[in-house]
């Protein structure tokens, strides 16, 4: 079975195809040697070959798309060589559109398309054959396989799919700039013939863009599209398929090309003149005026930037980055009197400039600002207007002429100014000013060692305006006078080692002075007058305002002499020249072989160095005695009632107390110790190992006196006094020495009057004798002033004597 076709050359092609198969079997079964029903087995041959080759030449039908005829379309026809024209056989299809698209005959095999077919929707159809038995239904030929393709024709014209287009190209770009790609889109077949071959022109817009007629690339035309004049085109495309041919379809789409921005314009200032005023009274800072220059560019291609070009003295200029305004203020004081108008020359430069177009021009701009200074009434102006410094001699008198300060008014009348001082600043009111001419005076004495300088503030004020005040420091400066000596630096102490050598260098004084010459200071040293003849020490002028002591001779010994005072004169260098006197005290010391100092105390020193085995023991020997007298002296308290009665007459002596007060004497009990008169011989103070030789003898004075008699006794009596009277002396001389003790009431003790005295004792005591005749017994009833006494003059009591 083979195509059969029904059109011009195609259907002889298909008759003899036709007739080339039947005899053998359907064309695309040859190729498996298939048999056709009804027929012997052919050897297979050369011919076979040919039948397999020939096959696969017709496996397709063609119909054309877009049919409008009112009869069914003619496809092909399906036939095999065992069809005799009877009748006995019967050809059916299947698949895509069988039965519904496309019908066969069943008895001549003949294929019609029953629908308009659309080759942009299906491009071809897949069916299968088959020839039957009309009687038994069975197949008389293996089942084909073929296609049915719609032949394509020009029936859909281009078009873009991605339209409208947007595109941008920047302003002043040359020709030839590629702006953007238009793409169109034809649907049909582009295999076959030039239906979808499209070219592409531009309708409108033509002027300034053109497209690639194949690439459907859009570029510029021209050079000197200019954003300023136009920002944006609306272009039309238009897109012919047949490659443009008569008779080829068109599409078309609108392209906006928007054109951007580039820095070509520079900044322009609307007006040349601007006209502003302020006050000269204004704060340094304050915006005086905006001005703006306009730049035709936009976004970043306005920035700018602003500056002064001239009159730059009194004005500044800043760019606000908001509103890309110029804002001219203060910079420094104006002054209406000085100059009433300013004239100001502001710039406007680009930021940004692009060197593509510096020759297009300078991209700057510039403007006069007018400023116009208005009067107001000021405060007095100072001359000099930082503060004026003046100097005064310290000794100068009270009235004396300080300095005088100078102030004006600044305004076109120039009033009066009145001067006074700021009396928070002059608490002490030392400078008076006067109010009409500013001469500063003296008040008080000056001290420069007690303030070298003095800051006062003076007020200036206007005579009929006096809120119109303004204030200036002034510093006065107190020049030296040489009024104060010099002296030792401190009270200058030196020590030197008892092998000291002579020229040995001890010790490095210097001096101060309370005054500041200007030459500086220059200081002469000499030992005083009354220092001349010093064999000890030499004084050495450094010349550098210092001095140094040195020894004159060798030998010292701080037993014999332990400190030494070397009076020093310093002198200074005036004028007039004034001096003074100093002491140095140089002490002796003990010092080890390296020269280090060990002790500069004599006493101290001699007790260490007889600190031997011999001196602890006399020192616990002390110490015995010490107890020893302690222990006596508790006995002889408990017994000196029985002691005083068995006294001799020769061995009384009075004791005198000496009151320096308007106490009760003997009586007053308080004002006194009255155990000094009861215990005699008690010196409580006489702890020492110094008065240890003259206590101890203490006892022997005591039974000499009981049991002794005639010369010995007196002459014993004697002796032990005297040691007495040395013991009291040096009391006294340590009790003159002591400068730290008041003067208390002093303790006298009167010797004996001797043996052979015709008269007899005149102490009260005496009438503590058992021998009296008279009776005191009733002075206990006197009251308690008396008791005391009674208890001396009654007769002792066995009981009180034996406790």
């Amino acid at each position: 079975m083979a195509p059969f076709w029904t059109a011009g050359a195609w259907t002889l092609v298909a008759a003899l195809g036709l007739l080339s198969c039947c005899s053998l079997t359907w064309c695309d079964a040859s190729r498996t040697s298939g048999t056709t029903s009804g027929e012997k087995k052919q050897e297979q041959g050369p011919s076979s070959l040919e039948r397999v080759k020939r096959g696969w030449v017709w496996n397709q039908f063609f119909v054309v798309e877009e049919y409008t005829g009112t009869e069914p379309l003619y496809v092909g026809k399906i036939h095999t060589d065992s069809d005799e024209g009877e009748g006995n056989i019967k050809y059916t299809i299947s698949g895509e559109g069988a039965g519904s698209i496309f019908i066969i005959d069943e008895l001549t095999g003949d294929i019609h398309a029953t629908e308009r077919l659309d080759r942009e929707e299906k491009a071809f159809y897949t069916l299968r054959a088959q020839a039957r038995d009309r009687l038994s239904n069975d197949p008389l030929e293996p089942e084909s396989e073929f296609v049915i393709k719609v032949q394509d024709i020009n029936d859909s014209e281009p078009k873009f799919l991605e339209g409208p287009y947007i595109g941008s190209v920047a302003e002043l770009s040359p020709i030839g700039t590629s702006v953007m790609k238009v793409t169109a889109s034809d649907a049909d077949d582009p295999t076959y013939g030039s239906s979808a071959r499209v070219v592409y022109s531009v309708l409108d817009g033509e002027k300034f863009f053109t497209v690639d007629r194949h690439t459907g690339i859009i570029m510029t035309a021209v050079a000197d599209l200019d954003r300023e004049t136009q920002d944006r085109y609306e272009l039309v495309v238009k897109a012919t398929d047949m490659a443009g041919q008569m008779g080829g379809l068109s599409g078309s789409t609108t392209v906006t090309i928007v054109i951007t921005d580039v820095n070509d314009n520079p900044p322009r200032f609307p007006q040349k003149m601007y006209q502003f005023s302020v006050s000269e009274g204004a704060a340094l800072g304050t915006p005086v005026g905006r001005v703006i220059a306009t730049d035709a560019d936009m976004g970043e291609n306005t920035d700018m930037s602003y500056l002064i070009k001239e009159g730059g003295e009194l004005f500044k200029v800043t760019t606000d980055v908001e509103t890309q305004e110029a804002v001219v203020s203060i910079k420094k004081p104006l002054d209406f009197e000085s100059k009433r108008t300013h004239n100001v020359v502001v710039e406007a430069v680009n930021k940004h400039v692009d060197p593509r177009f510096v020759d297009l021009g300078s991209f700057r701009d510039q403007t006069i600002v007018r400023v116009s200074v208005s009067d107001i009434d000021e405060p007095p102006i100072f001359q000099p207007v930082d503060g004026a410094i003046m100097e005064v001699q310290e000794d100068a008198k009270v009235g004396a002429l300080v300095g005088i300060v100078t102030a004006r008014d600044p305004d076109v009348k120039n009033k009066p100014v009145r001067f006074s001082i700021d009396r928070s600043t002059d608490q002490e009111m030392i400078f008076h000013i006067d109010p009409d001419s500013g001469a500063i005076t003296l008040g008080k004495i000056l001290d420069r060692e007690t303030a070298g300088w003095h800051n006062i503030t003076v007020k200036a004020v206007e005579a009929d305006n006096h809120t119109m005040a303004s204030y200036s420091a002034v510093s006065i400066r107190i020049l030296d006078v040489n009024d104060n000596p010099p002296e030792l630096a401190t009270p200058y102490e030196a020590s030197i080692c008892e092998d000291a050598k002579p020229g040995q260098l001890i010790h490095t004084i210097s001096v101060v002075d309370r005054d500041e010459p200007q030459s500086g200071h220059r200081f002469y040293f000499t030992l005083a007058p009354e220092a001349s003849n010093n064999r000890h020490f030499t004084l050495w002028d450094v010349k550098d305002n210092t001095a140094g002591i040195r020894t004159q001779r060798s030998g010292f010994n701080r037993h014999e002499q332990n400190v030494y005072f070397l009076p020093i004169l310093v002198v200074d260098s005036g004028p007039p020249s004034l001096s003074s006197t100093g002491t140095l005290t140089i002490h002796v010391c003990g010092c080890d072989p390296e020269g280090a100092i060990q002790s500069c105390n004599a006493t101290a020193y001699v007790m260490s160095a007889a600190l031997s085995p011999g001196a602890l023991i006399a020192l616990l020997v002390c110490m015995l005695i010490l107890i020893v007298l302690v222990l006596l002296i508790l006995t002889l308290k408990r017994h000196r009632k029985g002691q005083r009665m068995a006294e001799d007459e020769e061995d009384m002596r009075d004791n005198v107390i000496k009151y320096n007060d308007e106490g009760g004497g003997e009586q007053d009990t308080q004002a006194y110790d009255m155990s000094a008169l009861r215990n005699l011989y008690d010196f409580p103070e006489a702890k020492s190992c110094d008065s240890g030789p003259d206590i101890r003898s203490l006892p022997q004075w005591i039974q000499a006196s009981r049991v002794g008699g005639g010369a010995e006794a007196a002459a014993a009596a004697a002796t032990d006094f005297s040691l007495f009277k040395g013991y009291i002396r040096k009391k006294v001389e340590q009790a003159d020495a002591d400068l730290s003790v008041p003067p208390y009431d002093s303790f006298q003790t009167y010797a004996f009057e001797g043996t052979s005295s015709p008269a007899l004792s005149l102490s009260s005591i005496h009438t503590l004798s058992t021998t009296s005749e008279q009776d005191f017994s009733y002075l206990s009833d006197w009251g308690p002033r008396f008791r005391q006494l009674a208890g001396y003059y009654a007769p002792g009591n066995p009981e009180e004597e034996g406790s």
